[in-house]
C-alpha cells in the first residue's frame, strides 16, 4: 500500500515547519555559517538516512545546506519523507542550525512543443540528461534545472516556445510577483495561487508558481 502523502499533509505533519513542498520534492535550507558546520549536519543527515534506509539529495555550500526529500518509488513525497525531515530538523537543532525555508526554490525550463518525442531527443543529447517519463528531462547529477515538454493545444504564435519556472513557497508567491513586477516586468495571465506569468520588458516569460492548490 503506497504511503505517499500530499502537500497539505505533508505541511500537517509533525516537526516539519523548516520545509517546504515544491516541484520535486519537500526543501529544506539551514544556515550553518560554516563548512565545517554544514559537514557535520551531513553526517547526522546520513546516519538517519542510513537509519531509515530513505536517502535524500543533499546540497552542501560554504554556508549553507540543502535538502530535498523525495520517495521515487512512489513518485512523490511519502510519510517517510515528513518522519526523515522531521529528524532532519532535529538534529540541525542540537547544532544550533537555523532554517531559511523562506529561501527555497526549484527552477526548470519548460519547452513547449507540437510533438515532444520530435524535440526532446536533441535536449537529451546536447545537454547529457536522462529522461523521466513522456515529457520530463533531469540532470542526472541533479546540479541542473529539469526540462518539462509542455504539450502546445493549440499551437501557440507570437511569443517564445521555451520559458523558465520557478517554484517558491506558496507564503513567498505574491512577494516574488510583486518584486518582478516592480523590476519592470509585467503580468501576462495570473492562476493565484497556483501560479502567475510574468513576462520581462521584451516578452521572454516566467511562471511564478507555488504548490498550493494542486491536490
Amino acid at each position: 500500500m503506497s504511503d505517499a502523502i500530499t502537500p497539505s499533509a505533508f505541511d500537517a505533519s509533525e516537526g516539519v515547519a523548516d520545509w517546504r513542498v515544491l516541484f520535486g520534492g519537500a526543501t529544506a535550507s539551514f544556515e550553518t555559517g560554516s563548512f565545517a558546520t554544514g559537514v557535520a549536519l551531513i553526517a547526522r543527515i546520513g546516519d538517519l538516512a542510513d537509519a531509515a534506509d530513505h536517502h535524500p539529495d543533499v546540497d552542501l555550500r560554504y554556508g549553507t545546506v540543502t535538502v530535498r526529500l523525495i520517495s521515487h518509488d512512489v513518485g512523490t513525497i511519502s510519510r517517510r519523507d515528513a518522519e526523515l525531515a522531521r529528524r532532519i530538523s532535529l538534529a540541525a537543532a542540537e547544532l544550533g542550525v537555523e532554517a531559511r525555508p523562506e529561501s527555497v526554490q526549484t527552477v526548470q525550463f519548460t519547452i513547449d512543443a507540437h510533438v515532444h518525442a520530435d524535440v526532446m531527443p536533441f535536449w537529451r543529447a546536447v545537454l547529457g540528461y536522462s529522461p523521466r517519463g513522456e515529457e520530463d528531462l533531469d540532470d542526472p547529477l541533479g546540479r541542473g534545472p529539469s526540462i518539462w515538454f509542455q504539450q502546445m493545444d493549440p499551437p501557440r504564435t507570437g511569443r517564445n516556445r521555451i520559458h523558465v519556472d520557478v517554484c517558491v513557497p506558496p507564503d513567498q508567491g505574491e512577494a516574488r510577483v510583486a518584486a518582478a513586477l516592480a523590476a519592470g516586468g509585467r503580468l501576462v495571465s495570473a492562476h493565484a495561487p497556483r501560479w502567475w506569468t510574468l513576462a520581462d520588458a521584451e516578452g521572454n516569460e516566467v511562471d511564478v508558481a507555488t504548490m498550493a492548490g494542486r491536490e
